[in-house]
C-alpha cells in the first residue's frame, strides 16, 4: 500500500521546509532527499511496528527496517513463522510484508541523532493522518523511547503524563497501554502499544535482552502465518 499522491506531496514539502536530513548519504545512494521513507504495508494488516527514523540502509534500500536493528526484528519475525533460521537478506525484505511499519520521522537525520521534538511535532499531524487513514490494525510494537512518546504529541498533560509514567514502569516491555489518537478531520481511532527498547547495537543496557523481549511479544500477539490479518 502507497501513500496517497496528496500526502506525498504533503511529506516532500514539509520535508523542504526542514534541516537535518542527512542530503549526504541520499546522494551517495542516488536517492531524492525530499522522498518519505516509510513502508506501510497491506492495510489489513494485524501488527504494526513504529520505529523512531531511517537510518543509511533504509535510505539506501528505500524501505523501512532494514538496517541493523531492523535485521534484529525481521530475524525474529522469521523465525517465528517459519520456525527456522531466517537464511538471507532477501527472506528479511520479505517478511516484512506480512506487517506494518511507520516511524516517527520519515527521512533519515544527520549522525542518526533522534528528531528534535520541534521537527517531530512538524511532521506530527500527517504521520497522525497516515496511521489513522492507512492501517486498519490496532496493534503497535514501538520501538525506543522517542517511538513510544510519539504519542503524546499535541495530547493533554494528563496523557503525556500517563504515557511518560507507564514508560518509567518496570513492567513497561511485558504490558501494554491503550491510547486513542485523532486526525486533522476527527477521526479517532484507538491503538494499543506493546513497548520495546530500541534495536541498536548502541543500546547497551537492552541489545542483548531486545530478542527475547520481541519474541515474548510475539507470542503475545499469537503471531502466526494464519493470523496476520485483521
Amino acid at each position: 500500500m502507497s501513500l496517497t499522491q496528496q500526502q506525498q506531496e504533503r511529506f516532500r514539502r514539509l520535508a523542504a521546509e526542514i534541516e537535518g536530513i542527512d542530503v549526504d548519504v541520499y546522494e551517495r545512494f542516488e536517492r531524492d532527499p525530499l522522498e518519505p521513507i516509510i513502508g506501510l504495508g497491506k492495510p489489513n494488516l494485524r501488527i504494526g511496528f513504529f520505529g523512531r527514523d531511517p537510518g543509511r540502509e533504509e535510505v539506501r534500500y528505500q524501505e523501512p527496517f532494514i538496517g541493523a536493528g531492523g535485521q534484529l526484528v525481521r530475524k525474529a519475525l522469521y523465525e517465528r513463522l517459519h520456525g527456522e533460521k531466517m537464511p538471507d537478506f532477501e527472506a528479511s525484505r520479505a517478511v516484512g510484508e506480512h506487517f506494518f511499519w511507520i516511524n516517527t520521522v520519515p527521512y533519515k537525520p544527520v549522525g542518526n541523532k533522534a528528531w528534535s521534538m520541534k521537527v517531530k511535532r512538524h511532521f506530527h499531524d500527517l504521520m497522525n493522518e497516515v496511521l489513522i487513514s492507512r492501517w486498519e490494525g490496532e496493534s503497535l510494537i514501538t520501538l525506543g523511547r522517542e517511538a513510544f512518546l510519539w504519542f503524546g504529541i499535541g495530547r493533554s498533560k494528563e496523557e503525556r503524563d500517563r504515557l511518560e509514567a507507564f514508560w518509567k514502569s518496570d513492567e513497561r516491555f511485558e504490558s501494554s497501554i491503550e491510547v486513542t489518537l485523532e486526525d486533522e478531520k476527527g477521526e479517532a481511532r484507538t491503538f494499543t502499544l506493546y513497548p520495546l527498547p530500541h534495536p541498536s547495537p548502541l543500546n547497551q543496557t537492552w541489545y542483548a535482552r531486545f530478542p527475547e523481549l520481541l519474541k515474548n511479544r510475539l507470542e503475545q500477539l499469537d503471531v502466526r502465518l494464519d493470523n496476520l490479518a485483521t
